[in-house]
Parts: C-alpha cells; structure tokens; sequence
C-alpha cells in the first residue's frame, strides 16, 4: 500500500523539508500524465485549486487534493464547474497561483468564467484533457477540442495561451512555462492535452525547482485591502462603448506582443522534405513514427509540431510553404487544425488531412499510407 505522509488539519501550515524532497529536480521517476501535471502545477506554485469530476483527467484533482494540503495549499471539488472557475476568479484577485481543470464538457461551463478572467486581466492556468465528443461522447482521447481552446469559447474579443504536450515529461513541465506566461500578460494560459497523455505512463524528471511562492514577482494590482495604499478596483463590466473599445484594443495590443514573442513549435528533417507532417499532441508522436518508416523507404517527410496551438506558428509554415509543395494535417478530430495550417500556407502548398475523430488514434502505418497518396 502506498502511504503518503499528510499533515493534520491542526498543522496545515508545509513542512520546509515536504517541499525540497518531494522529486527531487532532474531524478527519473515513471509517472502519469494527469499526476505530472498536478505535481508540476504544485511545484510551479500552484496553491488553489477548485474543479469537479470528469473522465479522463480524474487523476489531476484526486493528485491535488491531498498535495496541496501538503504544501499549505487550498483544495475545493466545487459543486460544478460554473462555480470552480469563479472562485479561480475570486483567489487569483487575491494574488494565488490558481488551477482548475476538466475535460471538454467541464470546459465548456467555464468559458465564460475564463472570458471574465480575461476581462479583468487576471492569470490563471487551466488544463483541458479531451475525451471524444461533442455532447457527453466518450471517455476515448481526441483532439477536437482545439477550436474550443484556441479560438475563445466564450463572449468577447479575447484570446488564452494553449500549451499542447505531447509527452509526460512535457505534462509535468509545462505548467511553469503557462503559470509564468499568464503572470507576465495577465491573462489565462491552459495546456491542452488528449486523454491518451493524461492516462499513459512514461519515465519523466522535472527540469525547474519547487518555486518558493513567498519569492515571487509582487503583484500591483491584486487585492490585498487598502489601508496603507490607494483602492484597487478589479471589474469586468465596461458600459461605456468609448471606454470598452478602448480595453478592446488594449487586448489586442497584448495579444499581438504573445504573437510576436511567445511562438513555440518544435521542427524535424524539413531542410530536404518533400512532404511536411503538421500535429501536435500525440498526432505528434504517431506521426514520428511516421517519418521514421518513410525516411527507411526513401520518403523525405518532416515535421512540424505547434508547442503553443495559440499564439500559432504561422511564420515558419509559411515559409516552409514556400518551397515545399505538400503538406498533410494529422488530426484526431475531423479537421480543426486544419484551418490555421491553410491560414498560415496562404495557398502556397497543398494540404492534406487524415483524421480519426470519435476516440480513435491514428498509427505510423496508416499516416504513410496518407503520406504516400498525398505524394502521388
């Protein structure tokens, strides 16, 4: 029987000693993906959580609620999660590092949560573990939520950060990179990762070490009551239009700086390919294997992985685009994806597309037989 050490609720306040040993930085441990993440969220600062039960990503508020109470963290499964993503609101106005997560049901009833976030400019993190769909769908991994996480589910000009994963090691790791990207531009940054990543396991090791909250760059806009300071004041209603569309552009400001500097992909064997491989996620990894086989048959294949799904990486397939003639989408939806790559190729290419939506995933094998028509 595992036995984990847990502080009693008379004693809340951490042990100094719980937050240097728990994983060691750089020491190899087999994990899985949902508990990568928990643990990266907590050791990236994470000391709020409120959220409520979905398949597949159960294993990051079962981690977390006895975690957090570890570190002198607050736990909540909330009685929905309308009411999860407002008192996300209420602690990151106070200045916690916040999280919630849940799959694309759960994220749906918070999109309009996150737009209020947005709204009044407040970090918070978020992770999205996609089961098939639409409506209740399956418990099956699937990619078709990308629209949902990269276009802004709910009202309003607004955009959130969307890390995508596409291993164990990434799981755990990048919840620092979007707790320090959404404190940077104050606004929502989530990782999107399929079902097959939050449930697999993998040999995995933290690269950053546990962050000291305490130590954290101090926040000039949260609300700490006002005695010593002038009143601050966190809102998200505008009615003046003059006033609103001036907030508007302000977002959008913003909004270009990430676009501009914040860009991430990762990019393999495109200096010769013929054709170029565009997935993320585990699509990513299938599509490895992918390259590999068509490299032994004389195929030139390459690779391109989004990292942030938003901002995109538009440059670089642009102006792969411009000398390569083919490239093929693999998606485990129906095609969403597929949109930004024919935005970012400005018809310079041709673009093809093999998905399995539903919950199915896509092998090496089938993704050269696509690779092999589209070279025809």
């Amino acid at each position: 029987m595992n036995k984990r050490k847990r502080l009693s609720p008379k004693s809340s306040k951490p042990k100094r000693s719980m937050l240097k040993t728990k994983y060691k930085t750089g020491e190899r441990m087999l994990m899985k993906g949902n508990e990568a993440l928990a643990e990266g969220a907590v050791r990236a600062g994470c000391r709020f959580f409120a959220g409520y039960p979905i398949t597949p990503q159960n294993e990051i508020p079962e981690y977390l609620s006895w975690r957090l109470f570890e570190v002198g963290g607050t736990f909540i499964q909330a009685e929905s999660e309308i009411s999860a993503i407002n008192m996300l609101f209420g602690a990151s106005a106070v200045g916690a590092r916040v999280m919630t997560s849940s799959s694309g049901c759960g994220i749906s009833l918070k999109q309009e949560g996150i737009s209020y976030m947005t709204a009044a400019e407040l970090p918070c993190f978020y992770a999205s573990v996609v089961r098939g769909g639409p409506g209740l769908g399956n418990i099956s991994p699937a990619q078709s939520d990308y629209f949902q996480s990269t276009r802004g589910g709910a009202q309003g000009d607004y955009r959130v950060i969307c890390l995508a994963p596409n291993s164990v090691q990434e799981m755990g790791n990048f919840p620092k990179l979007a707790y320090d990207l959404a404190d940077k531009y104050r606004n929502p940054a989530m990782v999107l990762a399929d079902g097959l990543l939050g449930q697999m396991m993998e040999p995995m090791g933290f690269t950053f070490d546990f962050i000291d909250v305490d130590k954290l760059p101090p926040k000039d806009y949260i609300l700490t009551g006002c005695k010593n300071r002038k009143r601050r004041i966190i809102n998200t209603l505008r009615m003046d239009s003059d006033r609103l569309e001036k907030f508007n552009w302000k977002l959008y400001e913003k909004y270009k700086r990430i676009k501009e500097n914040e860009v991430r992909y990762e990019e393999r064997y495109t200096d010769d390919a013929d054709i170029i491989i565009v997935a993320y996620g585990t699509a990513a990894r299938v599509s490895i294997d992918t390259l590999v086989r068509g490299r032994e048959e004389g195929i030139k294949i390459g690779l391109i992985r989004p990292i942030t799904l938003w901002p995109f990486p538009r440059k670089i397939i642009n102006e792969l685009a411009s000398r390569v003639e083919n490239f093929l989408v693999v998606e485990m939806s129906i095609g969403q994806l597929i949109e930004d790559v024919q935005l970012a190729v400005e018809g310079k290419a041709k673009i093809h597309f093999h998905g399995r939506p539903g919950g199915n995933v896509p092998t090496g094998e089938e993704v050269l037989k696509a690779v092999k028509q589209a070279l025809k």
